[in-house]
């Protein structure tokens, strides 16, 4: 949410499987970021030019730049490519500016626009350049350099299945809780699908709360969620340079890991855990930062109430913020297939019977599966649910039939 900067930037499909459809698709600073930046800055790099409204830097994508199809990930490939970033974790020390890179992909959506990609969200926009110019988005092409060996290797992965699989893996990795992915995400194709720029929180707003309610609610998110994203800045620093917020250096940063420099939020900057929450309310070292959107997480009345607990309690901050954090990670995303991906059995949301009935008792595993059967028959699902209890509906329906067929018997 605030700006999170690190070492590389201040901090947020693939092509096709071969083994599935081979398609030719084209690919190629705010103060307030959706989550941490990198601890990691390559100095050999340089920060990569490209024409306007080019795509970043993949080999293929040139070739086709009025696609507008791609194809969804690969399983088997998604589980390498898993394994491939946390090494990269490892070695790079880059868990804010990974978490940053995939909440500033999905944070453009806007539950208000039907239409995909329109409406923003996860879809993989954000590796062009015309999106990577914006304001909020300063530095997140250190993040894209990263993560682009992993991309090249494997072609099965779409750009919108990396950015959120690189950003959920930093969070497990940094000592955090196991977020309840899925995948199959499709990628946009050509720049004209990114969104316009606005549409990522600020740091310094008049009015730190109403802007996050404003920025938040937007995409569908409460005010638990609000909170308990905001715990993301347990990891990450801000660099002055990028963001205009924080310190050149503190005792916590002057010497890495990665490039030294930046304020951080929490003295152990690459853990997460919830000393976010903890060091705010006590406010007792300058040399952690707090920006008025922190702040304002105990002001706000709201807010507050939430930002207490969690200060408190870090099993229920991890919980709140596993679901929020997947919650996120799925808006406005297209899935292909349409329920997506799992690995290791885990879904984005369970389907629980009970959230669609108005029983109490405890349904077998086969009733279940044939109530969600008959549910997404109707158009229901777990990441779309109905808009009305379709059960209390059915029972409505054959009331008013059996009215009907005592009154024409009569």
């Amino acid at each position: 949410m605030a700006s999170l900067s690190g070492g590389v930037a201040t901090t947020s499909r693939l092509l096709p499987s071969a083994s599935r459809v081979r398609r030719s698709i084209s690919s190629a600073s705010s103060s307030l970021s959706l989550a941490s930046s990198s601890s990691y800055s390559p100095s050999s790099l340089k920060c990569l030019r490209f024409p306007p409204r080019s795509p970043l830097i993949f080999k293929d994508q040139k070739r086709s730049s009025m696609s507008t199809v791609a194809a969804a990930s690969d399983a088997a490939q998604l589980k390498s490519a898993r394994e491939d970033i946390k090494e990269l974790l490892k070695s790079k020390f880059c868990h804010p500016i990974l978490v940053r890179l995939g909440w500033h992909d999905a944070g453009t959506y806007n539950k208000n626009i039907e239409e995909w990609a329109k409406r923003g969200g996860a879809n993989g926009s954000l590796r062009f350049e015309i999106e990577l110019k914006h304001a909020a988005n300063a530095g997140l092409v250190d993040a894209l350099k990263l993560i682009q060996p992993i991309k090249d290797k494997y072609s099965g992965v779409t750009y919108a299945d990396l950015f959120q699989m690189a950003s959920a893996t930093a969070i497990e990795e940094a000592g955090g809780p196991k977020i309840p992915m899925k995948y199959g995400r499709v990628d946009v194709s050509v720049p004209d699908e990114c969104p316009e720029e606005g549409r990522l929180p600020d740091a310094g707003p008049p009015k730190p709360a109403d802007h996050l309610r404003g920025v938040f609610y937007r995409m569908g998110l409460d005010d638990k969620e609000i909170v308990a994203l905001s715990g993301a800045h347990t990891l990450g620093r801000s660099r002055p340079e990028r963001s205009g917020w924080g310190k050149p250096e503190t005792k916590y940063t002057k010497n890495g890991p990665g490039a030294p420099g930046g304020q951080s939020w929490t003295a152990e900057w690459l853990k997460f855990d919830n000393s976010y929450f903890k060091d705010i309310k006590e406010r007792k070292d300058e040399d952690l930062l707090v920006l008025p959107t922190d702040a304002a997480l105990f002001e706000d009345p709201s807010f507050k109430v939430y930002a207490e607990k969690y200060a408190e309690d870090k099993e229920a901050f991890f919980k709140d913020y596993a679901e929020a954090h997947a919650k996120l990670s799925n808006l406005g995303a297209k899935f292909d297939p349409p329920e997506g991906i799992m690995l290791d059995g885990v879904a984005g949301e369970k389907f629980v019977a009970a959230k669609y009935s108005s029983g109490k008792r405890e349904l077998s595993e086969t009733m279940k599966q044939k109530i969600r059967a008959e549910y997404e028959a109707v158009g229901g699902s777990p990441d779309k649910p109905l808009q009305s209890n379709y059960f209390l509906n059915i029972i409505i329906v054959i009331a008013v039939l059996a009215l009907l067929t005592s009154l024409l018997g009569n």
